[in-house]
């Protein structure tokens, strides 16, 4: 990672006089978010084990008849912890000890709901489309191991787990898929949220491993909100976004894996501007660093054929439904993310902007359901002169 920005804030600090920096902030994040005090212990282990922790309010208005809901959540952001030539078992097991430590982290910082990045448990290989040693990684999303350690660390940390892996469904004939289990903070299994939009751009060979998800726009009612996953690529199409929030979410989580020369012009903007068209709060996750892979690959554009996909710039957020925003993580480094967020932000902003209320589904229901029929032509007005 050398060579890379660490990140903007970083950049800001350096450069811009301290008054000048406040109005910026203001402009680029919406408002000025006062931090959260990390833990001395959280601090400590977050030295040991070299990861940043960052911790930020989101406040709502005070209301007469209303007590704050404040929910505490967390996201982690992190490289990968051994070789892409290690055998599978060392490869995830390092991950399994990295992701421990980074949660019992977020523990100590009293997060209630915690979400990893996207195929957290092994490199982000689906650019190679080889299907050895890859495919192995795949596991249960009710019973494999990864959702086994989640569901002893939620049990823990009383802490619900949203944790995205490479799933083998094999009920339906070894079928694989990218999913995101929810574990509650229980230690129960609360169910699962497959991608629903699959990249077929650049790098991005997914299609090669698994297909566009089965499991709709679900959305978990765990102790501390209304939850859903909306996971990588699903972020670049509104309609997916939306319909989370017709279906009542309050906090919509975003694990991702996405490179800089690709993405990274629009990721502080798509996560951000949902949460302001659907009056939730959203969670941006990127992973960190570069992988590089035994084989070389080829993305059929015409360049070179290459190990790396490029490098993963971190950069994870949460937004809020008033277009405010926390800072980033690094573009560089693992992180966790510790943010308070007053659910009742989501009615107000309901209340103040109506988008709810003015969203007119009826009218977009009948004009699509017009548009998907083979004989559809569009209604468009032509000047004959």
């Amino acid at each position: 990672m050398a060579g890379e920005m660490v990140s903007l804030e970083q950049c800001l600090e350096k450069y811009v006089p301290e008054r000048e920096l406040k109005e910026i902030t203001r402009i680029l994040y919406g408002r000025e978010l006062p931090d959260i005090k990390i833990s001395e212990k959280a601090e400590q282990l977050s030295q040991r084990h070299n990861f940043e922790v960052k911790a930020y309010q989101i406040c709502a208005a005070k209301e007469e008849l209303t007590s704050p809901r404040i929910v505490r959540v967390g996201v982690i952001q992190n490289s990968i912890a051994a070789e892409t030539t290690a055998p599978v078992s060392e490869q995830r097991a390092a991950l399994h000890e990295k992701i421990t430590h980074m949660t019992e982290a977020a523990a100590l910082c009293g997060v209630n709901i915690l979400c990893y990045q996207e195929a957290w448990t092994m490199p982000f290989a689906f650019c190679t489309r080889e299907k050895q040693p890859w495919c192995e990684f795949a596991e249960s999303a009710e019973s494999g191991p990864t959702t086994q350690l989640c569901q002893e660390l939620a049990r823990k940390h009383n802490m619900v787990i949203v944790s995205p892996i490479l799933e083998r469904d094999s009920i339906h004939g070894d079928t694989l898929w990218n999913t995101a289990v929810v574990v509650s903070n229980t230690g129960y299994y609360l169910g699962k949220s497959r991608k629903n939009h699959i990249p077929r751009v650049g790098d991005f060979n997914e299609s090669t491993y698994y297909m566009e998800g089965d499991t709709g726009h679900v959305v978990f009612q765990t102790q501390f909100g209304r939850i859903a996953v909306n996971i990588c690529y699903g972020r670049h199409h509104p309609q997916n976004w939306m319909m989370y929030g017709i279906n009542g979410a309050e906090i919509v989580f975003n694990p991702s894996a996405t490179v800089g020369g690709l993405s990274e012009p629009m990721w502080g903007i798509e996560a951000r501007n949902a949460a302001i068209a659907n009056s939730y709060f959203t969670c941006a996750i990127n992973r960190v660093g570069t992988e590089t892979f035994p084989n070389e690959f080829t993305s059929a554009d015409g360049k070179p054929a290459h190990k790396d996909f490029g490098h993963f710039y971190g950069s994870s957020y949460v937004a809020a439904p008033d277009g405010s925003r926390t800072p980033s993580l690094s573009r560089t480094h693992d992180g966790l993310l510790v943010c308070d967020l007053d659910l009742n932000l989501c009615r107000q902003v309901k209340d103040r902007w109506g988008f709810r209320m003015t969203q007119r589904l009826d009218l977009y229901a009948a004009s699509l359901s017009a548009a998907i029929q083979p004989e559809y032509q569009p209604p468009v007005v032509k000047d004959m002169c």
